[in-house]
């Protein structure tokens, strides 16, 4: 995924110079931009598209089924609310 990303942007920069002619230092620019990229996306923790859907998915799951509990604790609660109020004996 980062080579992905960088290779976008290096090619970007590259299209910035696109139809112009090539100004001194500018391959050794491009390389230092490169470096520079690469290094802050290893320091990132950046997950794919494809983690972060899974985990969306999970997540989805697990507030359904926190609902679906709280749901029967307020049952419960009622149940035993309302068994208090009548007493057996």
């Amino acid at each position: 995924m980062h080579q992905k990303l960088i290779d976008g942007l290096n090619a970007q920069l590259g299209q910035l110079f696109e139809g112009t002619r090539e100004l001194p230092g500018q391959k050794e620019l491009q390389q230092q931009v490169r470096t520079i990229v690469q290094g802050t996306f290893s320091r990132l923790d950046l997950v794919t598209r494809d983690e972060f859907d899974a985990q969306s998915a999970v997540l989805a799951r697990t507030r359904e089924l926190v609902e679906k509990l709280e749901k029967r604790i307020a049952e419960l609660e009622q149940e035993k609310q309302s068994g208090n109020d009548n007493p057996a004996e």
